[in-house]
């Protein structure tokens, strides 16, 4: 049995989960717990005031620091951490000067700055069109990919940068000294080349970017570097102990994750945003594939990961706490027991409109997209998460059957995995909206797949993704049929 630390951020909270993975299994144990939410900043540019949203990611590394001393104060007698692997959401990014310090706060991929006119979208999109992007990174417009955010990045701290870390590089980097990019995540950057896997320089010198910023490439199982004497006097960690690439993606992770018997199958990870696709041995780039806004993002063992994002759980995460900055709290379990009882046929809105991207009041904007379009208002909260609900399996069907319908890959269950698996009614009204079985677990997805990579790394178990999926059948999963 070999003993590693998956640290996984998600775009609410953090965690540091210690796992022990053995032939048998991995068995989970959450040390560290810590939340997560971007910060509003006053910014006094050339073009004038105006609030940004940004990631406090040096609190992160001092969660991390924290959780890894928890874990050292932890260890049974003769054990050891064998190695630290890190996912995070994807996209957003730090700066670092030629001395290695970081420039300015990184952005949260929910700020505006992108899609302002004459922003990140329009700049890049005046020299290169998004069908020819496309053919060259694969991915699905999404006016927060990283190309976009470095287009609305100021000149001069740009012109300043000599290495362009994605955040769980950056958190890597912190901890060994070693600048990396890890191939999953540097996927959803739109400035790898989505047939070779490599950096495309002649894409990023074309849009101006600092292609001399961008890191050496790591996959995942490599070593990234060990701990840098400080961070092992913070932490009781030995200086030996190797930091390890894993699917640093947190969905890249998450379908290591996916309990799946054979090829078959389509996954939902759902948290803050869902992740609805297949997987796949090589990209699709159709123009029908780009009509439909799928993307084709790096997976673990080279495998490709065709998905199309959906909004996610944010509305429902946000709705609760649009109610509880009104001073009246809505109870989670309560409010979703008395959804599952409002009768079917309600209203159904479009969860991906961007009206939903911002922090702030869903509630009054589901009201608003109903209005706008003739369909009647819930009424009442019960009402108005089961049209989140509705609207959010409805979007999980339709992609569904564009990904089989894109990729040609026959898909006979769906697995949802992730936080959204222990939604018992959404997961009800999945299976009905996919038309096929459903099956929900495990819960912890992004943590296991993290953990499964590194033991592979380390020589406890090994074999392919197929091999890493089936030690992961054994976890708690829930069935529901259409």
């Amino acid at each position: 049995m070999s003993v590693h630390v998956a640290v996984d951020l998600g775009a609410s909270s953090g965690r540091v989960m210690l796992a022990r993975v053995g032939p048998g299994g991995v068995a989970l144990d959450e040390v560290h717990r810590f939340g997560n939410e971007p910060v509003p900043l006053w910014e006094n540019g050339s073009g004038g005031g105006s609030r940004a949203l940004h990631w406090d990611v040096v609190r992160l590394f001092a969660e991390i620091l924290a959780g890894l001393r928890a874990v050292a104060d932890r260890l049974g007698g003769g054990e050891r951490v064998d190695s630290i692997g890190i996912d995070s959401w994807a996209v957003d990014y730090g700066l670092l000067d030629a001395g290695g310090a970081l420039l300015g706060t990184p952005y949260c991929y929910r700020d505006e700055r992108t899609t302002r006119p004459g922003g990140g979208v329009d700049a890049v999109h005046a020299r290169v069109r998004h069908a020819e992007l496309y053919g060259r990174n694969g991915l699905q417009f999404l006016p927060f990919n990283t190309l976009y955010q470095l287009a609305a990045e100021d000149p001069d701290r740009l012109a300043r940068a000599r290495s362009l870390l994605l955040v769980p590089d950056l958190l890597a980097y912190w901890l060994t000294g070693a600048a990396r990019a890890e191939a999953t995540n540097a996927s959803t950057t739109g400035l790898l080349d989505v047939r070779t896997g490599e950096w495309d320089v002649a894409l990023a010198d074309r849009l101006g970017l600092p292609s001399s910023a961008l890191p050496p490439l790591v996959r995942p199982g490599e070593t990234v570097g060990t701990l840098l004497p400080h961070v092992a006097e913070a932490t009781g960690l030995p200086v030996s102990t190797p930091v390890v690439a894993v699917g640093s993606h947190d969905t890249a992770s998450a379908v290591v994750a996916v309990p799946a018997a054979g090829e078959r199958f389509a996954y939902i990870s759902s948290g803050t945003w869902s992740l609805v696709g297949v997987e796949l041995p090589g990209p699709v780039l159709s123009d029908e594939s780009r009509a439909a806004n799928f993307t084709n993002e790096g997976g673990v063992d080279g495998r490709v990961r065709y998905l199309r994002n959906v909004m996610g759980l944010w509305l429902l995460s946000e709705s609760l706490r649009t109610w509880d900055r009104q001073g009246s709290p809505t109870d989670l379990a309560r409010i979703l027991a008395a959804a599952a009882d409002v009768p079917d046929g309600g209203p159904v809105v479009d969860v991906d409109d961007p009206v939903f991207l911002p922090p702030g009041d869903m509630p009054a904007r589901i009201a608003a997209l109903c209005a706008d379009s003739g369909r009647p208002l819930p009424q009442g909260r019960p009402a108005l998460v089961r049209c989140i609900l509705d609207s959010l399996a409805a979007a999980y069907g339709r992609a569904v059957d564009d990904a089989v319908r894109l990729s040609g890959r026959a898909v006979d269950v769906v697995h949802v995995v992730g936080g959204g698996s222990l939604n018992t009614v959404l997961c009800r009204l999945t299976a009905r909206a996919t038309g096929r079985p459903v099956v929900a677990g495990p819960v912890e997805a992004t943590a296991l797949g993290n953990a499964l990579v590194q033991a592979r790394a380390a020589g406890t178990v090994a074999g392919t993704l197929d091999d890493l999926r089936a030690l992961l059948r054994s976890e708690p999963l829930a069935h529901y049929t259409p």
